[in-house]
């Protein structure tokens, strides 16, 4: 039987209540603004509790979609990714986290429709994108970003493919924040690059949680 957390759908009223610890944690990110030069626990926490909140978001709003448990997964990895990239040797670890995030967030969204069509102009895009970043990598990282900006660009596909504010938007700011903190970790200093690569980061994720209180809650298995 449905418990009755599942069997309610979720009013506009309730998802903004919700949403508040996300909102109240943003807000304690930037005003803190803890430097980024300076490692710490507190730093990690503060910046990973917007993605724990929406984690949350995730479990008490997900009004039975079978996506939620696996959205939820995925944005647990994210906040674990903000907490390894806090320091500098943790950049690796943080990718590979983020890498299996998005995954999880391609599961969600499902293979079908498929838009084959799409795929060209996305690879397109992200083969270029590559091509100029690679002169500037390290070279024990060409590997593992191309892994990772592949599947970057399997999300963007699928969630183009699905369609849905949640999915489309969400996969496109991530990959806004991701090119704007690899040009200024690796090509050059992009101005106001944290504020940009966090606001659009944290606005990501919050879409892709509310992928969980769309209208039909697609199953990943959707046709």
């Amino acid at each position: 039987m449905a418990s009755r957390r599942s069997s309610r759908e979720p009013s506009l009223l309730g998802i903004c209540l919700c949403l508040l610890p996300f909102v109240l944690s943003c807000i304690q990110y930037f005003l803190l603004w803890l430097p980024a030069d300076r490692p710490s626990l507190t730093s990690a926490l503060v910046k990973a509790l917007p993605v724990l909140s929406l984690a949350f978001f995730s479990w008490i709003q997900e009004a039975g979609s079978p996506s939620a448990p696996w959205v939820r997964l995925g944005l647990l990895l994210s906040a674990l990714g903000d907490v390894c990239l806090v320091w500098p040797n943790g950049f690796i670890y943080g990718m590979a986290s983020f890498a299996v995030a998005h995954v999880l967030y391609i599961w969600t969204f499902g293979l079908r429709p498929a838009r084959l069509g799409l795929l060209p102009p996305v690879g397109l895009a992200f083969g270029a994108f590559y091509a100029f970043l690679l002169p500037h990598l390290p070279p024990a990282l060409a590997v593992p970003v191309a892994g990772y900006m592949a599947i970057l660009g399997l999300v963007v596909w699928r969630g183009l493919a699905r369609g849905g504010r949640g999915r489309t938007l969400g996969a496109l700011l991530f990959t806004l924040s991701d090119s704007v903190l690899t040009l200024d970790a690796f090509v050059s200093p992009v101005p106001a690059a944290r504020a940009v690569v966090m606001t659009t980061y944290y606005a990501a994720q919050c879409f892709l949680a509310l992928t969980v209180v769309e209208h039909g809650h697609p199953s990943p298995k959707a046709e």
